[in-house]
């Protein structure tokens, strides 16, 4: 099955592009992602309904088209980059962090849209518009509001509870951690065989560098799915059989054994591509932070 052009365009910029300068030319965006299948017209459509909704912006350099991310879009990848590859939980301050909305109806999108920014930030949500977190969100949540410019309808809370119930009793209530654990185990059911065999494959020289692009990206693109469904939960308040840290160590080396021949073939099209703003000065390419 083909993975969607759209999803795919923002794994490339988090895990590529944006680690050099954040901007590409649109044929070499194109040639990357013919590797899984996409063809020219998908590809700019997709990037176009990306420029719409600003999360990239276009630029013309001579006769060439390039896009770069917005700052909502490099923010959004930032974020996005420092949950996929953070190991271990962070520490807990033992604080729920409570959001309570009215939205009225005749701005019911704008509450959809909350509800979706919500989710991904790492919220459940106990009961209709009432959404907790153990994170430290405080900073997105002000944010949210003033995106929204939702002020009189909204109220925040960081508060500790005191029963009569365990902390635990809110988890269970606010996400289903059993189906979180049996979409890591299907991850880590399916990713340990193939880290072996391209493992070996690597070693030996019988991978080449475009194959490793491709299997690198599918890896990313399939595992920041778990920043829509896994809100993070520090280690207090996770079940005792807990996966997640096994598919992040999984990932992590999995990564890792990828990770410089993808980044040459990535390289060689992005080069062939940024040949007008390599000479104008605009670009150099910066080390990869996740290349451990």
């Amino acid at each position: 099955m083909r993975l969607n052009t759209r999803s795919m365009i923002f794994t490339l910029y988090g895990d590529y592009i944006s680690h050099y300068g954040s901007k590409i030319w649109i044929g070499s965006l194109i040639k990357l992602l013919n590797e899984f299948g996409h063809n020219d017209q998908s590809v700019r459509a997709a990037i176009s309904r990306m420029n719409k909704q600003e999360w990239v912006q276009a630029e013309k350099i001579g006769n060439k088209s390039y896009y770069s991310l917005t700052e909502r879009g490099q923010k959004r990848i930032e974020e996005a980059g420092k949950r996929i590859f953070k190991l271990k939980p962070e520490q807990w301050d033992g604080k729920w962090r409570i959001l309570m909305y009215n939205i009225p109806e005749e701005i019911r999108t704008v509450r959809d849209e909350l509800r979706k920014e919500l989710i991904w930030s790492g919220f459940g949500s106990m009961s209709n518009s009432f959404w907790i977190s153990a994170n430290n969100l405080e900073k997105q949540v002000h944010d949210l509001i003033d995106k929204y410019g939702i002020q009189p309808y909204v109220d925040f809370f960081v508060a500790e509870y005191k029963g009569p119930h365990e902390n635990k009793r809110l988890v269970e209530k606010s996400w289903d951690l059993d189906d979180i654990n049996a979409r890591y185990q299907e991850f880590i059911s399916l990713y340990s065989q193939k880290y072996i065999i391209d493992k070996n494959k690597i070693q030996r020289g019988n991978m080449l560098d475009a194959e490793c692009f491709v299997e690198r990206t599918k890896l990313v693109h399939e595992y920041r799915k778990f920043l829509f469904v896994d809100p993070g939960l520090p280690e207090e308040l996770l079940p005792e059989k807990w996966l997640g840290g096994h598919a992040a160590s999984l990932f992590s080396e999995y990564y890792k054994e990828l990770a410089e021949p993808a980044s040459r073939f990535f390289e060689s099209v992005f080069k062939e591509g940024n040949e007008l703003a390599e000479k104008d000065g605009n670009y150099c390419f910066l080390d990869h932070p996740y290349i451990l």
